[in-house]
Parts: C-alpha cells; structure tokens; sequence
C-alpha cells in the first residue's frame, strides 16, 4: 500500500469511527437538570471534544492497522476464479 493511500485510508478510518464514538458517555442538559437558556434540552451538558478526539485516534488507529494487516495478508482479497474451458 502507498503511503498517501495509507493516510487517505486512515483519514476516511477516523472520521468513520468519529461517527461512532461521539455519542458515548454524553449527558443532555435535561438529564444534568440546567438548561441553558436558548439552547435545545438534547444539548451536550459539558462539550468534551478533546477527549472524544482522542478516543476516536485510538479506536481509529487500531481498526486501520487491522484493515491495513487484512489487506496486507489478503484476508480481503478476492478468491480467484476458475479458468474457463
């Protein structure tokens, strides 16, 4: 694999991942009991993006290195076809 598709590869991994990461462990404003005037009740209480950042480069650094290993090792490769007669 050529390293520009290994980052294109990773950056498309971390933003995947970003979408499955986000929403653990949030806490709404209706479920902290202060809603901030303005603002939606479903609104995060505390915005913990950092954290989840880098949560979600650890998460996406070990799905990209066993997608790169599978791919490496053809564990995603097709089977090949039989010749025609």
């Amino acid at each position: 694999m050529d390293w520009t598709l290994a980052v294109a590869f990773y950056f498309v991994t971390w933003w995947l991942t970003l979408f499955l990461v986000l929403p653990f462990g949030v806490r709404t404003q209706s479920e902290d009991g202060t809603v901030v005037p303005g603002t939606p009740e479903s609104a995060p209480a505390r915005a913990r993006i950092g954290k989840i950042f880098l949560i979600n480069t650890v998460v996406a650094t070990v799905v990209f290195c066993v997608l790169w290993y599978a791919l490496q090792t053809s564990w995603l490769s097709r089977p090949p076809t039989p010749p025609v007669p």
